[in-house]
């Protein structure tokens, strides 16, 4: 097995990495790695975004890749994804998670997506424990009646960039203020995201404050067009902390539910931290239940 670190692509590395994703999507029924490492892979430059691949090549096969993606704390995220035909060899995870954790140090973790109990004993020889657990969970649409009248109203907009831009992420790093992923978001992080094709602005909603001094809150939709069925997601949810406990939470997840709901989609679907007991009892309120989870594993040194 030859093993690269890589942080730049080249085509044919990744039209390979591209396949490969495929055949372990088509073979699991779901993606194999976070929206982050999804994103990063269609791109040849990786060290734009800050990440390497480690990559393992059975000949000229690509048989499995390790994504080391660097976080503003200086910890290290690693998302795996091995060939499904190469799975039964034993050799191929271990070789990546080792090489993985010889090109970091420091504060590292795994995520293992729709992790299962047999996961956490995999990983415990190389010093993970579970540490976070994120919830994927899903709600037919449209919502009863009885939710939307329980719920306060909120007038919306859709987002407008760029006067929104600067506004929204005040907002959205002061309600998710030390989270790992969706905190410490920069201008340049939003531009990217803005500029992924499944982006709909009519589908960002905005309330704006009644003083007219910034926003609410917001709720950022994302539709999944290729799964089927289609499947309408709570992208980012957040609510400016000076308006926290009014209810504004459930308005504007209620109402990008029903803007999904607008578009055709039966299915609505969010990922939240288990340990996020507020949200979850919310979610469960409006009829939400849980699907998987993704598991994060913990290596401190």
């Amino acid at each position: 097995m030859n093993v690269l670190v890589l942080d730049q692509l080249t085509d044919d590395q990744r039209s390979a990495l591209a396949a490969m994703l495929d055949r372990c999507r088509a073979a699991d029924g779901y993606a194999p790695l976070s929206e982050v490492q999804r994103e990063a892979a269609r791109h040849s430059d990786l060290g734009h975004h800050g990440i390497r691949v480690v990559a393992a090549f059975d000949g000229p096969s690509l048989v499995g890749a390790a994504f080391l993606t660097p976080a503003a704390d200086h910890s290290v995220a690693i998302h795996m994804a091995i060939d499904p035909d190469h799975r039964g060899d034993g050799d191929v995870g271990p070789t990546l998670l080792g090489v993985a954790l010889d090109e970091t140090s420091g504060e590292r973790w795994l995520w293992v997506i729709h992790a299962e109990q047999a996961d956490d004993a995999a990983v415990r020889p190389f010093g993970f424990e579970p540490e976070r657990d994120v919830l994927q969970m899903t709600v037919p649409l449209p919502l009863p009646d009885e939710i939307v009248a329980a719920t306060r109203p909120v007038a919306t907009r859709p987002f407008k960039p760029p006067q929104d831009e600067q506004p929204w992420l005040a907002v959205n790093n002061l309600a998710f203020a030390g989270h790992p992923e969706q905190g410490d978001w920069t201008l340049d992080q939003l531009h990217d995201r803005l500029a992924a094709p499944w982006v709909d602005l009519d589908g960002f909603l905005v309330a704006d404050a009644p003083d007219g001094n910034g926003l609410i809150g917001s709720c950022w939709t994302k539709v999944h067009a290729t799964v089927e069925p289609v499947v309408g997601e709570i992208y980012v949810i957040s609510v400016n902390p000076d308006h926290h406990g009014q209810g504004w939470g459930r308005a504007l997840t209620v109402a990008g539910l029903q803007w999904l709901s607008a578009q055709g989609i039966s299915i609505g679907m969010l990922y939240t931290s288990a340990s996020n007991t507020t949200a979850v009892a919310l979610y469960h309120s409006l009829g939400f239940t849980i699907d998987h989870v993704d598991r994060a594993y913990r290596l401190a040194e």
